[in-house]
């Protein structure tokens, strides 16, 4: 059965002290035994993500985290990826069972920082009396829900609260569906390399060939080896092309210049993250010197190919087309530097596999620090001297034709 990814799902994280019923709320929420519950604090140790379908809010993800009173040398390893936790957080929920605490304290001063929308929770009304503490907590305006997860008694009131608290925007930022109208004629390359998954496509082609068919237009998919003979079959010009940027030197030599041509990395730089900083980060390719470091962002972990884009290819590439010594570090996951200060330029690929808040927060680093960031797409087209191209289609007047 195909479900929603992960990066796709509303991120909801559950912050709180050890033994405030964090794992017991997760399995209320859900009405399964998903977390290990124990009395004995500290249970749960790393950060857990559990995918659900949380109705009537859809597909989410809960995440489950260490106690802010963590203690000892380990205890702050875990308060520290608890933390981390924040970089993918669209919604948190604070579980109490008594008055916050500093560290509590803390946190929701972070939240209101990184403008997440919170809940504070307050667990075990069975047998405590927390009416004044959510008075309190509500004097402001905030969001206050008690619940019991022994009983589940307020648990269908915290699940409308989440869902009136959960931002409005998200799940609403299009791929393509802005831009091509009913009965446009789209073409998908889809070269099948050894980076190819045996048997199937890869999430972004998949995710564009879906909003490609909501949109009611017709999609093409061919290989670049097929690609000259698909648009000649084709009695209607295309209204775009979608290519692998790995093939981009080829494509656009088979496309004609009239023909709006983009790629998928393209499509998620906009999707997820920002095409004016991806575009002017990509321009520092040209200020590139000799010793420069360069860091390959990589947004989820799998087993280099030979001929790796990331590892291999576009180390290559950038040497070949700027004529210098440089080095390379690679990260993978969400392994990603808080410290990015010895980078003249970060590359990330399209990040299908991180949501829209991680992207942001790894956007929003590099504009801290004042380092270039940009990703495989827009770098391959700047290589390719297409780099203008392959942003034509997300153009506003582009936008305006359309809807008239």
């Amino acid at each position: 059965m195909f479900q929603t990814p992960r990066a796709n799902r509303l991120h909801i994280g559950i912050f709180g002290k050890r033994n405030s019923g964090k794992s017991s709320l997760i399995n209320a929420l859900t009405g399964q035994a998903l977390s290990i519950v124990s009395a004995t604090a500290g249970t749960t140790t790393d950060p857990v993500f559990k995918s659900i379908e949380l109705l009537p809010l859809g597909p989410c993800v809960l995440i489950d985290t260490a106690g802010l009173d963590d203690n000892g040398p380990l205890g702050q390893a875990r308060i520290k990826q608890t933390l981390k936790v924040l970089r993918k957080t669209d919604l948190a929920l604070m579980v109490m069972a008594s008055r916050p605490t500093a560290a509590e304290k803390k946190l929701v001063e972070q939240l209101k920082n990184r403008n997440i929308p919170f809940i504070f929770v307050l667990n075990k009304t069975d047998r405590l009396d927390l009416g004044q503490l959510e008075t309190e907590l509500g004097r402001d305006g905030q969001l206050v829900q008690k619940v019991s997860c022994l009983n589940a008694a307020g648990i269908k009131d915290l699940k409308e609260k989440i869902q009136k608290a959960a931002p409005q925007e998200f799940g609403s930022q299009p791929l393509i569906r802005d831009i091509i109208r009913p009965s446009d004629h789209i073409v998908m390359v889809c070269p099948i390399d050894r980076g190819m998954p045996q048997g199937r496509l890869i999430l972004p082609q998949v995710q564009v060939l879906r909003e490609i068919l909501d949109a009611k237009a017709c999609a093409h998919v061919c290989q670049d080896t097929e690609l000259g003979q698909t648009l000649k079959q084709l009695k209607r010009t295309p209204a775009l092309v979608i290519s692998d940027s790995q093939v981009f030197g080829k494509v656009k030599r088979i496309v004609p210049r009239r023909v709006p041509l983009t790629s998928f990395s393209v499509i998620y730089a906009r999707h997820k993250g920002d095409l004016k900083q991806f575009k002017a980060g990509t321009k520092a390719v040209s200020r590139l010197k000799d010793n420069d470091k360069i860091l390959i962002a990589e947004c989820c972990t799998h087993h280099p190919q030979p001929e790796d884009i990331g590892r291999t290819k576009i180390p290559k590439w950038l040497a070949a087309r700027t004529g210098k010594e440089l080095s390379f570090d690679v990260v993978s996951g969400g392994d990603f530097s808080r410290d990015l200060k010895s980078y003249k330029l970060v590359v990330s690929c399209g990040g299908c596999m991180i949501n829209i808040k991680e992207m942001h927060f790894r956007l929003a680093r590099a504009r801290e620090q004042n380092i270039p960031i940009t990703n495989y797409g827009l770098l391959i087209a700047y290589l390719n001297d297409m780099l203008d191209r392959v942003l034509e289609p997300f153009a506003e007047r582009r936008k305006t034709r359309l809807k008239n």
